[in-house]
């Protein structure tokens, strides 16, 4: 749920007033309320001012600023700082820091230097939040409360001698017994069979691969830890301040490969994410949509609060590229067309000192006569503008499955070739998809698909049984399944299906696969109209499925290369090589006829999405381009106020949200 509190869109970021004398702060919630600001974040990183020695807490420099706060009308997202010990804990519990893969412990003076297994920092994390709990309970300004930052980035993994006994634990609450535990790992290769839990070391570097169940295993365990890290503090809040919902900020929901999002998301109140654009990347916006979507996906379908992202350049990226003019209010509004319900960022008042101080802000270090300054005044109005939008739903016929668990095990070592990447195989479809006008959801593989038209499986190494009878039950149920390469390879526990390839997908598909081949650095192969593979190529029989596309050249010539299959009452498509988005596109224009999804005929630098209320619709026209585009529409332009009775034009590089009868 999203604080009852909050009305219409939340604005704001995050609020470091502990770096700034108290005429600093009195300016800043002035110049907040010029702005528009109505959320900031406080207290991420202040352990060592709530507790500067251990069992000695001191709020009173948080009471003042809070009680400021509130008596300007400003509400709070009140942080627990345990994402960043105290030196005085990493002195007193060096075994809390934590060890890499390759056995070197890390060192203080960083943040998230933490082993979530070590029960001194949770004993520690729980106690200060025992008492921040139990003093802002109920506070009126204290509308959400913040579990840490950013999980899982950079540091998720530990490979101490404390999470090797609490991997332990582990295992024996999945597994049960030794022998169940050595036929999930396959243990019988190369001898690893174990006589005794103590003998299971955690899958520390080794003199080639290591068990591959075993570290997938490991991934699973190191998302549980952070996971209990999480409700160790969340329980407490719940406890002490029933009221107030209780979130954690993902790290970038396409990006935080650590945590396993599905299973976090029971787990939250509300889904908060963080979104830092990849700054080299041109159409960066695309990226952008693909984590709005996937943070919806994890919210269930429901709005979810845009938690951080930049006005401007970020600080840690190899070239920091800043935004154009007008790019941070197309990023904003995006974020809110695809279903968040704040545009928060990280910061409001740009850092003198520490890592961070070439990160933008809201507030930069230019001050208030600057084009950033003069952007965040205008989006403050903006939002008020779209307050009605909050609550609205976004609705889509297509959903494309996000498995972490495939991430984790597609990439680890021995793979058929280096090429393969999880992460790019989404990226392709994702961006084919936009182009094409299609909003997505994003779903996991056991989800209930009844709702879609069209569901996309983009290398989906990893499908249990049951995941892939829930695939297969779709496409017979009428739905259109599109599924690439290298997916239904291996079940949950990273072993083969028995029977040749496409594994536990052979049947729905209707073909078979001997074996793979994987192209050379750089190769393309030649398919039939003119388009292009590279990175796979696979000798495809039929096994009911009719060839689309045919591999022209290559170690496959004459064998399909894109399959269509009737299932059921439905269809099931598979293609075996990497095409191009172009390629992809030209695919899916069949693919979505058949799904009857239809696509409107606009310019591919043109983002439409539209959220759903009760008694209207509100349709978010984003022109990326340098072009005007005019768009049929009915209704008022809540950005402009202006009535739109048979279409709107809206400029390039600028943005539209109407308002239309649903």
């Amino acid at each position: 749920m999203l604080p009852p509190q909050l009305s219409g869109i939340a604005y704001g970021g995050d609020y470091s007033p502990e770096q700034w004398p108290v005429e600093v702060q009195e300016a800043d919630i002035a110049l907040m309320l010029e702005a528009g600001v109505t959320l900031v974040t406080v207290g991420i990183h202040t352990w060592a001012l709530m507790e500067p020695a251990e069992g000695t807490y001191d709020f009173d420099w948080l009471d003042e600023i809070i009680d400021r706060l509130h008596a300007a009308g400003i509400q709070v997202d009140l942080a627990t700082p345990s994402v960043a010990p105290p030196a005085w804990f990493s002195y007193a519990y060096p075994s809390a820091l934590p060890v890499t893969r390759s056995g070197q412990r890390l060192g203080y003076g960083a943040r998230q230097s933490i082993c979530p297994s070590s029960p001194d920092y949770r004993r520690a994390a729980a106690a200060l939040v025992e008492r921040l709990g139990a003093r802002y309970a109920g506070h009126p300004a204290v509308v959400l409360w913040h579990v840490y930052n950013e999980y899982g980035a950079p540091q998720s993994e530990c490979y101490c001698d404390t999470s090797r006994a609490a991997f332990h634990t582990w295992l024996r609450a999945r597994y049960g017994t030794l022998g169940a535990l050595n036929q999930a790992w396959g243990t019988s290769f190369w001898g690893q069979q174990y006589g005794a839990w103590e003998h299971i070391d955690v899958p520390r570097e080794g003199p080639t691969a290591v068990n591959p169940a075993q570290r997938l295993d490991f991934a699973r365990f190191t998302n549980d830890e952070l996971l209990a890290c999480y409700r160790n503090e969340r329980d407490i809040l719940h406890r002490l301040d029933p009221g107030t919902p209780v979130t954690t900020n993902f790290a970038g929901t396409i990006n935080g490969k650590a945590t396993d999002l599905w299973t976090w998301a029971p787990e939250l109140d509300v889904v908060a994410n963080d979104n830092y654009l990849t700054a080299e990347r041109a159409d960066n916006h695309i990226e952008l949509a693909m984590s709005a979507d996937l943070a919806r996906g994890v919210a269930g379908g429901g709005p979810w609060l845009l938690m951080e992202h930049s006005t401007g350049a970020v600080n840690w990226q190899p070239r920091n590229i800043a935004k154009l003019p007008g790019q941070m209010r197309r990023n904003s509004l995006a974020h809110v067309a695809h279903g968040s319900d704040s545009v928060l960022f990280f910061q409001w008042r740009a850092s003198l000192f520490g890592a961070e101080k070439f990160h933008s802000a809201m507030l930069p270090h230019a001050g208030t006569d600057s084009a950033i300054w003069r952007e965040v005044v205008r989006l403050g109005t903006d939002l008020r503008g779209l307050a009605e939008v909050a609550g609205s739903l976004v609705r889509t016929r297509v959903a494309v499955i996000w498995s972490w668990p495939s991430w984790w095990a597609l990439e680890l070592d021995w793979r058929p070739s280096a090429d393969l990447s999880y992460r790019r195989q989404l990226d392709l479809y994702y961006e084919a998809l936009w182009r094409e006008h299609v909003t997505v959801d994003f779903v996991a593989p056991g989800a209930d698909l009844s709702q879609y038209s069209l569901v996309v499986a983009a290398h989906t190494y990893l499908l249990s049984a049951e995941e892939a009878g829930n695939l297969a039950e779709f496409a017979a149920s009428g739905g259109h399944l599109l599924v690439s390469y290298f997916s239904g390879i291996a079940d949950e526990h990273d072993a083969l299906h028995p029977g040749g390839y496409p594994g536990a997908l052979r049947e729905v598909l209707g073909i078979g696969v001997e074996e793979f081949h994987p192209l050379r650095a750089g190769e393309t192969i030649m398919l039939t109209g003119g388009h292009t593979g590279q990175v796979w190529s696979e000798p495809v029989r039929s096994a009911g499925a009719e060839p689309y596309w045919t591999y022209l050249d290559g170690p496959d010539a004459g064998h399909p290369a894109v399959t269509r299959h009737a299932y059921g009452d439905g269809v099931a498509w598979y293609v075996s090589t990497e095409l191009t988005v172009a390629g992809l596109r030209e695919l899916l224009a069949d693919v979505l006829a058949g799904a009857g999804i239809t696509r409107p005929g606009f310019p591919d630098t043109v983002e439409l999405v539209r959220r759903h209320a009760p008694e209207c619709s509100y349709l978010f026209i984003i022109n990326h381009g340098e072009e005007a585009v005019t768009v049929p529409v009915d209704g008022v332009d809540l950005l402009d106020g202006t009535r739109r009775e048979k279409e709107i034009k809206v400029a390039g590089g600028a943005t539209a949200v109407v308002r239309e009868p649903a």
